[in-house]
């Protein structure tokens, strides 16, 4: 009898130790885990998905390395969300250049008179912003990255995708097709992803804007983005844009964003689906203030009529 007692003791024992090895190690490996991977925003009590896809996750520690693909080169995936300097506009693909005005040609101008009087916003009516439109974009959108393919995601549940290869030109402009995100190449220039495209619709004739603004582009447009990622948490692009039909010269446009935490990405969004007052929506993008941005400001009254192509200054 003592000596089953004794038994049960030790078996109640080496369970007791066994179970606190078990809570050490799942203590140690969660402050790991604390100690090396970037926190994730915490949620609203009451936040909706629109709310929390914004919220940022304000890392504040020291640098983190670059993540890096089976082949070396960066890795660029992840959540990212815009980062907007203070004086610049928002959505203006122009933001880089005086007066926050791109290089119109004359035909650049008539294109653009022409979307600003009779084309609505082509994302008001669910249709594809395209590239360059969605790099000037204020939304959040997420990179999936493998060493052969790159894709971007967007929130209006579109995407578009290009092929890491060796430098190569671009296939002839016979064998393309118009498409609101071309037909592109992509290769590695050191640790800068680059990726060239051509094969875009036109602005005068097609339902496709530049940029938030009504900026035009044309069947002649090719856009190269220069992507990079200094660090874990940041995301950078040098893109250029040549158009000699509404361009009078080739000009650039520079953004950032900043990582948004880890186990978040692009939800679904349906925009047929809430767009009931499609069908009222009126041309144009709103008069373009002086600023740079699209509309009439937060703190004055909207017109009771459209303007008209007066208040462009053409």
């Amino acid at each position: 009898m003592n000596s089953m007692n004794t038994e049960i003791k030790c078996m109640t024992w080496a369970k007791r130790v066994f179970l606190l090895s078990v809570l050490a190690a799942l203590g140690s490996n969660a402050l790991a885990q604390n100690r090396t991977a970037p926190a994730r925003p915490a949620a609203s009590d009451n936040g909706d998905a629109e709310t929390e896809m914004f919220k940022p996750l304000n890392y504040q520690g020291p640098p983190v390395a670059t993540p890096r693909l089976s082949d070396g080169k960066p890795d660029l995936s992840g959540f990212w969300q815009g980062v907007r300097a203070k004086g610049t506009p928002g959505g203006n693909h122009g933001k880089d250049q005086p007066g926050f005005i791109l290089p119109l040609s004359e035909k650049g101008k008539r294109a653009m008179i022409y979307s600003q009087n009779h084309a609505p916003d082509p994302e008001a009516v669910c249709i594809n912003g395209g590239i360059p439109r969605h790099n000037s974009s204020g939304l959040p959108f997420e990179i999936l990255h493998t060493a052969d393919r790159f894709a971007t995601l967007y929130h209006y549940t579109t995407h578009r995708s290009a092929t890491v290869g060796p430098k190569r030109d671009l296939p002839p402009k016979e064998q393309i097709t118009k498409t609101y995100f071309g037909t592109n190449v992509a290769y590695w220039d050191g640790d800068t992803l680059v990726i060239e495209t051509t094969g875009l619709r036109d602005s005068s004739f097609e339902k496709i804007w530049l940029d938030e603004n009504g900026n035009p582009t044309s069947d002649q447009t090719k856009v190269i983005e220069r992507w990079s990622r200094p660090d874990y948490h940041h995301l950078q692009l040098e893109e250029t844009v040549i158009d000699p039909k509404y361009y009078r010269e080739p000009f650039k446009f520079t953004r950032k964003w900043n990582y948004g935490g880890d186990g978040r990405g692009v939800g679904e969004y349906s925009c047929n689906e809430n767009n009931v007052e499609h069908e009222h929506i009126g041309p144009g993008a709103g008069v373009i203030g002086p600023d740079g941005n699209r509309g009439f400001g937060y703190n004055a009254p909207l017109p009771k009529a459209p303007p008209g192509p007066d208040a462009y200054d053409l």
